[in-house]
């Protein structure tokens, strides 16, 4: 176990103490460099760099799988990783195609954000390690839990963080820098998106803190002010129907425990990713939504409630050194109906996303969903392209939606976004902030 894995409140001031200095007790430097102030929230979870860039976004979302990370056995390509007492082996090829992503990124200062998953690999010697022991024996979900709950599948997990997390640093500049570590994906719902089998809310939110607590802990060895997230669907004050409530939570009440078993085991710095689909995911008309409501007890937070979101956290009970714990919105986008108006309401509707996010002091980012269109994505069209005919998600030609998303955070973006004012019945965009 190392250093910090078995720290308890009272040695949490000493820890502090080494890594305000730089140090930790076995020497390895921690980066002491300060979370960026970015220009402006404009995100991307990124297929193709180069569009992104030319996009003008300002933070990315990048998938990782670490079953794709690790290996069982060496190969040629393989990364040899030394970790708390053992070698690891690092599937050189997929570390180099997320330098690939990661380096133009950091060159174009754009702040990169990690998504780390457990996809099963099929390979049942991996999962067995990867996977946590209680997912469906069934494997009928499409992610599962990280392996917190053996000895075997936590080193696991450490090592794989820790390999990113050192990589990624800022201490080798060839390779690029991350600064936030999105944990797992929308554990809210895990019945689909983190399974860990049947449990009830406060025994997954349990779970689940380990696994963000074990990412923090590593993270920190290597880089002081990067951020841990918590991700979340928009089911608030409700959960994901027909799933049994052992398998699917209100996320108002999944939050309030991992925060309470947090503080118990010695709190400690976390942030959430959001992702604020509207009430129903085929319709682009958010700013109509019927179960987005103003208040702490709203079924769903939404694009048009997003203020609800950051009041959420200013609860005493939830914040960090006396201030709330910041938000990042790390996956949602709008559907382009296949209608004549399906492109111009895509776009009138991220015309009214961009004014209402704007507005949200509590949100750092926008991270939008998709850059293609993908052909398996239960028949939604997301993206600012489309993708190409008989393809997955093969890029066929931009959509209006592209143009505007550009202009976001520019000089030409009130000119661009006034004709979405009527469609979302509007005089002003000042009526959001009323």
């Amino acid at each position: 176990m190392s250093f910090l894995g078995w720290i308890g409140n009272g040695q949490i001031l000493l820890v502090m103490v080494l890594m305000l200095g730089g140090l930790l007790a076995d020497g390895a430097t921690v980066d002491q460099t300060a979370f960026p102030d970015v220009p402006n929230k404009k995100g991307l979870q990124v297929q193709m760099v180069d569009d992104a860039v030319a996009l003008g976004i300002h933070h990315a979302g990048i998938n990782v799988s670490l079953g794709a990370l690790f290996q069982l056995v060496p190969a040629a390509q393989t990364i040899r990783f030394q970790w708390e007492g053992k070698e690891w082996l690092i599937n050189g090829n997929y570390v180099r195609s997320l330098d690939a992503q990661i380096k133009p990124l950091s060159d174009a200062k754009v702040t990169a954000y990690l998504i780390l998953l457990a996809y099963p690999t099929k390979d049942p010697a991996k999962d067995k390690l990867l996977l946590h022991p209680a997912a469906r024996a069934d494997g009928k979900y499409s992610i599962a839990g990280f392996n917190t709950a053996t000895p075997e599948g936590l080193a696991l997990y450490r090592a794989l963080v820790a390999f990113l997390a050192e990589r990624y640093s800022g201490a080798h500049p060839e390779h690029g820098r991350v600064w936030g570590y999105i944990i797992g994906n929308e554990v809210n719902s895990q019945w689909l998106w983190y399974n860990m089998g049947l449990m009830t809310v406060d025994q997954a939110a349990a779970e689940y803190e380990k696994a963000v607590r074990a990412a923090s802990e590593v993270i920190r060895m290597h880089s002081a002010h990067a951020r841990c997230y918590l991700s979340f669907d928009h089911h608030w004050n409700t959960s994901m129907p027909g799933i049994s409530e052992n398998e699917a939570y209100k996320t108002r009440d999944f939050l309030g425990h991992f925060a309470l078993i947090a503080k118990e085991r010695g709190d400690f710095e976390w942030h959430v990713a959001h992702h604020p689909y509207p009430d129903n995911l085929g319709n682009p008309r958010t700013w109509l939504d019927k179960d987005a409501w103003p208040t702490e007890d709203t079924p769903h937070i939404t694009f048009k409630n997003l203020e609800v979101a950051c009041k959420v956290m200013e609860k005493p009970e939830w914040l960090w050194e006396g201030k709330p714990r910041r938000i990042i919105l790390s996956e949602q986008g709008l559907h382009c109906l296949k209608s004549p108006e399906g492109e111009r309401l895509q776009a009138a509707g991220f015309a009214y996303v961009w004014e209402k996010v704007c507005r949200q002091d509590g949100i750092d980012a926008l991270i939008w969903h998709r850059q293609v269109d993908h052909a398996k994505e239960g028949g939604l069209r997301l993206g600012l392209w489309e993708n190409k005919p008989g393809t997955i998600v093969t890029p066929g030609k931009k959509r209006p939606i592209w143009e505007l998303f550009r202009k976001a955070g520019t000089p030409e973006w009130d000119a661009a976004a006034v004709f979405a004012l009527p469609i979302v019945g509007l005089k002003s965009w000042d009526e959001l902030t009323k």
